[in-house]
């Protein structure tokens, strides 16, 4: 986990530390799931032969009926010998430990040569009669057959095959989204009702020997994490996933992921939250198909989340997430009375946690005094980004100066020295607090900006709010990715407050310098697409950006992002435009282009947040090379 904060870091330096640390970790856990993979081969060829021989003595399996006789388990493939197939258990029974069948017998001492030299795991037997129960653990893996003893592999739990996509026939009844728990237990009773939510969520495929659950979930949540973090890291980090040799799955990683989540233990709970952080919140890229394989599976999500309430109904971790649910699919006011009904948390952690959530969604929402109130509550409740939270808050009255400018002079006027009073609390609550020795991102883009502000006053000989550029919010609000969670009411109103930096209300927006200019343009841009206006959207970030001279955007205090997030905005119009009927594997010449503007932002050099465009940029990449665009 070190290692993976470590990768998330924008310090070449420490980031090439973590990946060869990764390297470790990715070796150890796959040495993990080879161990599996060997034990379900060899215990495969040993039930099929001890199959072969029919003998009357062997225990049916648990799909079995009475009378029956047992299935024969099919011969592993390189899908069912997977890391989903470690959940493979194996069927002991010590009341079968004569020696009836020879062709059994024979099998299983070979098995024992040939794994004479491994370390022996085995299951400890549990009713026996007048046998001492072992000190050490006597596992699964890498088990060789005593003499005389037959041994099963059970073939209800054979495979489980998990796909990271929302599965067509899952029921369409929805969780409310309400506080009560078992209102939630309810629905998640009345889904479960489903055969095939049920096949989804079967619990018993895995093995019950707790050691076993805690090494096959373990192994599960931690290679899945890892694989999913691996495949989001920025292009610039690109070069030293080579060097170290391993390269991330992110399909893959959310399947594990989603099998880990399926235990009633830390690592189960623990990949149930990553997989709403990923869906909920790290799947903020805008090239990402809206149906079909790789999209948002929201009845499935739906279905874990009211397990989990079921799980741990008192924990405030899964109201957290059912409000960033209710954002995600555009109900922020809905997000936000979530959260303050949820009442406070024991946990300060998750207090914060589930402040700042509805922080963003006032901004979201454009409520501004709420915005300020919500984020000076977060400054009380945890230490880091003081700085940007005070930046925010000024931003917030920087819009409601702006509102009464004309209208309420008096109003604008108290509303225009609390802004200023936000501002110049930033400065001295930046740079604290250090990630792996450098400043936080977020601190150093609000300094330049306050400098910059600072800078334009001084040179225009006017007061200092009324140096601020185009919307600090709106900038807050697309970096946020806030504009995917937005309403077309609340794209309305951000139209609107970009539209004031050229009214007649702005008296000095002939003086602004390009790349000022470029942040109006493309966050207007920006808004455009995500209301589905994706040719004006175009249209404007050509004209008004990518004609230009990248050279125009570059200087002292200038904000220089606007022209490679230009680039990635017009590869996440053509991708919007190529998804529209849900079939963009038909419009090739929009996906390559779209490749083609992918492409030219990951050879950008350094620029304000790169990682965060830089994660975009890889996940937009991934799934074109799903739809088989070579990225």
């Amino acid at each position: 986990m070190s290692a993976i904060v470590g990768v998330l870091n924008e310090s070449l330096t420490e980031a090439i530390k973590s990946f060869y640390k990764l390297r470790k970790a990715y070796l150890t856990l796959e040495s993990v799931m080879d161990a599996e993979k060997k034990f379900l081969k060899e215990r495969s060829t040993s039930s099929l032969n001890s199959t072969a021989s029919d003998s009357p003595s062997r225990p049916a399996s648990r799909n079995s009926t009475k009378g029956d006789s047992p299935p024969v388990p099919k011969p592993p493939t390189p899908e069912n010998i997977s890391a989903t197939a470690s959940s493979t258990s194996l069927s002991r029974d010590s009341s079968e430990t004569n020696v009836e069948n020879s062709s059994e017998t024979t099998v299983e001492k070979e098995s024992q040569d040939d794994d004479e030299d491994d370390f022996d795991f085995m299951d400890a037997a549990e009713d026996h009669q007048d046998v001492e129960t072992p000190k050490e653990y006597m596992g699964h893996l890498n088990v060789p057959a005593e003499k005389g003893e037959s041994v099963e592999l059970d073939n209800s739990k054979r495979e489980l095959h998990i796909k990271s996509s929302s599965a067509p026939n899952l029921p369409s009844q929805e969780v409310r989204p309400d506080t009560s728990v078992p209102d939630a237990i309810e629905d998640f009773e009345k889904l479960a009702l489903s055969d095939t939510v049920k096949a989804a969520d079967d619990v018993s495929l895995f093995s019950d020997h707790p050691v076993d659950t805690f090494i096959i979930s373990g192994s599960n949540f931690c290679f899945g994490i890892l694989l999913v973090i691996i495949s989001l890291v920025p292009p610039a980090f690109a070069t030293l996933l080579k060097i170290v040799g391993f390269k991330g799955d992110r399909e893959r990683g959310i399947q594990m992921l989603w099998q880990a989540s399926k235990f009633h233990n830390i690592h189960g709970a623990m990949g149930g939250l990553v997989v709403f952080a990923f869906y909920n919140g790290l799947s903020f890229c805008d090239i990402v198909p809206q149906t079909g394989e790789g999209s948002y599976p929201k009845e499935r999500c739906k279905v874990l989340l009211a397990d989990m309430r079921k799980r741990y109904p008192k924990s405030h971790l899964w109201l957290l997430e059912e409000a960033r649910m209710l954002s995600s699919e555009k109900q922020l006011e809905k997000a936000v009375e979530f959260v303050a009904k949820a009442g406070e948390s024991p946990l300060k952690q998750l207090e914060a946690l589930g402040w700042f959530e509805r922080s963003l969604n006032t901004m979201f929402m454009h409520d501004y005094d709420g915005t300020s109130a919500a984020f000076l509550k977060c400054i009380t409740l945890n230490n880091w980004s003081h700085g940007l939270y005070y930046f925010i808050c000024g931003a917030s009255h920087v819009e409601l100066y702006r509102r009464n400018k004309t209208s309420n002079p008096s109003a604008a006027k108290e509303y225009a020295a609390k802004a200023e009073n936000f501002f110049k609390k930033v400065a001295p609550n930046t740079g604290k607090k250090k990630f792996m020795a450098r400043q936080l991102p977020f601190d150093v883009f609000v300094n330049r900006k306050i400098q910059k502000w600072e800078a334009r006053a001084k040179e225009w000989n006017c007061a200092f709010i009324d140096a601020v550029g185009v919307s600090p919010v709106e900038e807050m609000i697309y970096f946020w990715s806030g504009y995917r969670r937005m309403r077309d009411e609340h794209l309305d109103v951000s139209l609107e407050n970009l539209a004031w930096s050229e009214s007649p209300e702005n008296p000095f927006w002939e003086k602004e310098s390009m790349d000022e200019k470029g942040i109006l343009a493309l966050l207007r841009a920006a808004t455009l697409r995500s209301k589905g206006e994706t040719g004006k959207a175009k249209e404007i970030l050509k004209d008004q950006i990518i004609t230009h001279d990248r050279a125009l955007f570059k200087g002292p205090l200038k904000d220089a992002w606007t022209a490679p997030c230009s680039r990635y905005e017009m590869a996440a119009n053509l991708w919007t435009e190529a998804d529209a009927d849900g079939r963009p594997e038909e419009h090739k010449d929009l996906l390559e282009e779209c490749k083609t503007w992918l492409q030219e932002v990951s050879g950008w050099e350094s620029f304000d947040l790169e990682a965060r465009i830089g994660m975009k940029v890889t996940t937009g990449k991934g799934t074109l090379r799903r739809y088989g665009v070579d990225c």
